[in-house]
């Protein structure tokens, strides 16, 4: 579903992602690991189309997409959830799922897409008339996962969806994440608590100053000495 090559990015004359290579099946969660401000959100406003890659090629369901605009990828089914809520606080929770909808595509399914959003985070249909700013911090993270699965979508990219929650929030915001990945859906999810990924993985990778210095697949476990000098700096 997503391929890519030698990606390198970053933002004026910093350079960011450091060539990376990364492979995520059709149906996977792919989980990328690792400290913050080692490059993983970057890389994914890179597949996005928020950045551009400054070289490399990204591949999305068949097509080169490395130079494709944002929105373009949106109605290609490519749907980023970026760090933190970015819910609009004074329109409701139904109003907020509904724009989710705004490709062509995804508006004519818009009733059925959002009945799926519901059985997904029941919380939202209890909430559905209320305006996004009264809700709190754990609905707004389910409101903003709801309405990127509003958009058609084909795969999903999710940073960092427990940042700044409570650990009994956590747990369940991924009860819900574990449903998606259930259904089927194609998961790239960037997550700096190692133990929560591991949950959810088919693959995981560790970045590091930019790069993946490991990985596995499935049931394995990451190196722990390797996670050891990527997070504490130090090794055995």
């Amino acid at each position: 579903m997503l391929e890519l090559t030698d990606v390198v990015a970053g933002y004026g004359s910093t350079t960011i992602v450091q060539g990376i290579s990364l492979e995520v099946a059709q149906g996977e969660c792919s989980v990328l690991v690792g400290p913050n401000g080692h490059g993983k959100t970057t890389l994914l406003r890179a597949i996005s189309g928020l950045i551009r890659a400054r070289s490399g090629r990204i591949v999305f369901d068949g097509s080169d997409i490395t130079r494709e605009k944002a929105e373009k990828l949106v109605e290609r089914g490519l749907i980023h959830m970026p760090q933190g809520d970015l819910v609009f606080p004074d329109m409701t929770v139904e109003e907020n799922l509904l724009l989710g909808a705004f490709p062509r595509a995804a508006a004519k399914r818009a009733k059925q897409r959002i009945d799926e959003v519901y059985q997904i985070f029941p919380r939202l249909l209890e909430r559905r008339t209320q305006r996004a700013r009264t809700l709190s911090g754990g609905e707004r993270r389910m409101l903003a996962i709801g309405r990127g699965l509003m958009g058609d979508a084909k795969m999903i990219m999710i940073d960092e969806p427990s940042l700044g929650l409570a650990p009994v929030i956590v747990d369940e915001v991924y009860r819900q994440l574990r449903s998606i990945v259930e259904s089927g859906m194609t998961v790239l999810l960037v997550e700096e608590s190692v133990t929560r990924a591991q949950s959810l993985a088919d693959s995981m990778h560790l970045v590091e100053n930019g790069e993946i210095v490991r990985s596995s697949k499935g049931s394995e476990l990451l190196d722990k000495q390797a996670i050891r000098a990527t997070y504490l700096g130090v090794s055995e």
